[in-house]
């Protein structure tokens, strides 16, 4: 296959440069910037963009940047980023759309030769190749960024009959449980949702509330 590398290390670029060489692939730019790169894919079109993802001038988050306008310029590339770093935010929006052809992995932990090549080799089928602990930091974040998704199902039940105006006796009746159980619940997910205890508001219907706005 035909590879473009970007990464600020020159001896990772010359290693991997040689490791793609003796597996028979062939790269066709090594560069050390994202606009050097966005450049390279416009002029060789290769079948996989290696990315690193912190890349001058502020070694922050370029490398992302950069494979997410590769991926919606050129989304017949596949992108496979190897980075020592998760950044959230930008590996979501890198993800929210079709994971076909893409990989994240973390350059400390793919310890095996076989198993980079293996990534490459998916990624450029049109496979993804995602690392376990970029897979774990993405749904921590979506966790923490969706509380509704901290409900258990009981209590995600209890509350979409709440708020289709149901009183507690009225949900206890529904789900054949005692009235305490209902309560229980019903404290649980006002906590869960990370309710204020104000009493110029109704926590009830303050879940609601964030139960009908997804």
């Amino acid at each position: 296959m035909r590879v473009i590398l970007a990464d600020d290390s020159v001896l990772l670029r010359e290693g991997l440069t040689r490791l793609l060489d003796e597996a028979g692939h062939e790269v066709v730019a090594a560069v050390a910037d994202a606009p050097a790169l966005l450049d390279a894919v416009e002029r060789h079109r290769p079948d996989v963009a290696v990315i690193d993802v912190r890349m001058p001038p502020t070694h922050r988050d370029e490398g992302l940047r950069a494979a997410l306008e590769i991926r919606e310029r050129r989304p017949e590339i596949a992108v496979l980023v190897l980075s020592q770093y998760v950044e959230q935010h930008y590996a979501a929006r890198l993800l929210a759309g079709s994971a076909e052809g893409l990989g994240y992995l973390l350059k400390d932990r793919v310890s095996e030769v076989a198993e980079f090549l293996d990534a490459l080799e998916r990624v450029r089928a049109g496979g993804t190749a995602l690392d376990p602990e970029v897979v774990r930091s993405l749904l921590a974040r979506a966790t923490r960024a969706d509380p509704l998704s901290r409900l258990s199902p009981r209590e995600a039940e209890v509350l979409r009959h709440l708020a289709q105006g149901l009183t507690n006796a009225a949900v206890a009746e529904r789900l054949h449980v005692s009235l305490s159980t209902v309560e229980k619940h019903v404290n649980a997910v006002m906590d869960k949702l990370d309710l204020p205890r104000d009493p110029g508001y109704s926590r009830r219907v303050l879940a609601v509330l964030r139960y009908l706005g997804g």
